[in-house]
C-alpha cells in the first residue's frame, strides 16, 4: 500500500473520530425507574445531565428506595445511550471499541 494513501486514510479516520466526539455531546437519552417517578438524563459521553424526582417519591423513610430508583434510572439511561451509539456509529467503525461499548 502506498504510504501516502495510508496517511490519508489515517487523517480521514481522525477527522471521523473528531466528528463522532462532537456528535456524542449532542446525544441525549433519558432513563426512568419507578413508573417515571425518577428520570435520569445522560449525554453520549455518559455524563449525567439531570435527575428528575417526582415529589411523591420523596419521604425521609424512603431514602434507600429512592437511591435504588436513581441507580436503576441511571442504568436504564446507560443502556439506551450505548444502543444509540451502536446504532449511530457502529457501522462507521467496525471492530473498534466505541465509548460505552466495553
Amino acid at each position: 500500500m502506498n504510504p501516502f494513501d495510508l496517511l490519508k486514510n489515517i487523517q480521514q479516520m481522525q477527522s471521523n473520530m473528531e466528528q463522532m466526539q462532537d456528535k456524542l455531546k449532542t446525544v441525549s437519552v433519558q432513563g426512568t425507574a419507578g413508573g417515571d417517578l425518577v428520570r435520569v438524563e445522560l449525554n453520549g459521553q455518559m455524563e449525567m445531565l439531570a435527575v428528575h424526582l417526582d415529589p411523591a417519591c420523596v419521604d425521609k423513610g424512603d431514602i434507600p428506595m429512592l437511591q435504588d430508583l436513581i441507580s436503576s434510572a441511571h442504568a436504564d439511561a446507560m443502556r439506551k445511550v450505548r444502543d444509540k451509539i451502536k446504532d449511530e456509529f457502529g457501522s462507521s467503525f467496525p471492530g473498534m471499541n466505541l465509548p460505552g461499548q466495553a
